[in-house]
């Protein structure tokens, strides 16, 4: 299957297989190992939090982001 493909199929029919991958995965967590990154990122995280210097934001201030494309 190419590219052109997937983008002519309904988001449903996009949606299933992740869903077939997200179940199967989930079935048997502990052989998906996360990165040792992974691990860094949230004791850094974590620490900040303890120090004050965390910054939240709520859902809503985060969906542009997201939805920003990259340059």
């Amino acid at each position: 299957m190419d590219a052109f493909t997937i983008e002519r199929m309904s988001l449903a029919e996009r949606l299933h297989p992740i869903e077939l991958l997200r179940r199967s995965l989930s079935r048997d967590p502990e052989s998906v190992a996360s990165p040792a990154w992974h691990g860094e990122v949230i004791a850094e995280r974590l620490a900040e939090i303890e120090k004050g210097n965390a910054e939240f934001i709520t859902v809503e201030e985060i969906k542009p982001r997201l939805t920003k494309p990259r340059e």
